[in-house]
């Protein structure tokens, strides 16, 4: 082979190189930034299409009755309870009782000794003979000027008419001796202290020699008096849940001290009529304590139990959405969002109660959020 024939190859391969890099360049550029950019800008657009388009699950709004339950605070108080005081100023004489101790009603509990009550009633039983000596001596001139009188001429009228009004006052200042006699022995009967009611005493503020009464020992009791076989348990409901309540209804609740024993109670009073600070009803309940292991003033959980009275919209909680201006639920209308005020009622497990311009059947979002405008399209 000739040398010119070697020096025509291998020209020929060099240009058959060069144009492969020139293809492969120009291929390579095809496949560079302009191309990578369209494909972001693609991107874009459809991420752009999603989020004014989301795709969301709907939900049928429906119609029934929904029954649930609210756990409120609760207080237990005595049925009856009563401070005991002494009514005048004594000592203590006898005390009977002591905190704990359980007493009948009209049980005695505590002696006081007034001995200055003993000289009262000595000097008005005094006042009581001398009015009565009054009275009988104008009673008796009275008589004489009465039988004298008979005899015309003897006695005038005047006379007699002055004796007969002696003898009527004197007769009525021995009726009021009488009435203090009496008021004063009636002192006696608040020396002694009894219980109006069965019950427990809880606190006991004197002891044998104290000074009490109206001007002793400030305005501390002498016992606090509790009535522990039956409480009562109440209860301050908020205005919202106030709607189900009836006296038919039963309550359970549970206490700190007991938390693995539930108790329950019925329904028995209803303030009717709302708190003017905290805005709800007092309701009471009756507890019956026979087994004495509930306390006055213990603190309860109470589970209260709200039946709906009347058929409402019923939707899933999720479809509640709330802003910083409204809550509403999202309604979908011919593929776009509508936002429907609304105000929550009761709930009960996912569910709860809606009241708003919608009806049953209407579709709204799952899950509802303000990320969903108004008017926005949706697909689902």
């Amino acid at each position: 082979m000739s040398l010119c024939t070697i020096m025509n190859i291998k020209q020929n391969k060099l240009i058959i190189a060069i144009t492969f890099l020139v293809v492969s360049a120009g291929l390579l550029s095809s496949c560079g930034p302009d191309n990578k950019a369209k494909e972001e800008q693609a991107q874009t657009v459809n991420q752009e299409n999603a989020i004014d388009t989301p795709a969301v699950k709907l939900y049928a709004v429906k119609k029934g009755k929904l029954s649930s339950t609210i756990t409120v605070p609760g207080e237990l108080i005595p049925y009856q309870e009563v401070d005991l005081y002494a009514k005048i100023n004594s000592y203590v004489k006898n005390l009977l009782v002591d905190i704990g101790s359980e007493v009948h009603r009209g049980q005695l509990l505590a002696t006081l000794e007034a001995p200055e009550i003993n000289s009262q009633l000595a000097g008005a039983e005094s006042r009581i003979k001398q009015l009565e000596a009054l009275y009988f001596a104008s009673k008796a001139t009275y008589d004489r000027l009465y039988i004298t009188s008979k005899t015309p001429g003897t006695v005038s009228l005047n006379d007699l008419e002055l004796a007969e009004a002696k003898k009527n006052s004197d007769l009525a200042n021995v009726e009021a001796a009488k009435s203090y006699y009496k008021e004063i022995a009636a002192n006696l009967n608040y020396l002694e202290i009894r219980a109006p009611f069965d019950g427990v005493i809880t606190m006991r503020n004197v002891n044998l020699g104290a000074y009490v009464g109206p001007g002793g020992k400030g305005t501390d009791p002498l016992f606090v008096l509790q009535d522990q076989k039956r409480m009562r348990l109440v209860i301050s409901v908020p205005e919202n849940f106030t709607g189900g309540l009836s006296h038919k209804d039963n309550v359970s609740f549970t206490v700190g001290s007991l938390p693995n024993q539930k108790f329950t109670a019925q329904v028995k009073r209803l303030a009717g009529a709302l708190d003017v600070k905290l805005r709800s009803e007092r309701l009471e309940m009756d507890v019956y304590n026979t087994s004495r292991k509930l306390l006055p003033h213990m603190y309860a959980n109470v589970n209260v139990p709200l039946p709906s009275g009347d058929s409402t919209l019923i939707v899933s909680k999720g479809a509640v959405a709330t802003s910083t201006e409204k809550v509403f639920v999202v309604r979908v209308v011919n593929h776009r969002a509508e936002w429907v005020d609304v105000k929550k009622g009761a709930q009960s497990g996912d569910m709860i109660e809606v009241f708003g311009d919608l009806k049953a059947g209407d579709q709204v979002v799952q899950q509802a959020s303000d990320e969903i405008r108004d008017g926005s399209p949706v697909k689902y």
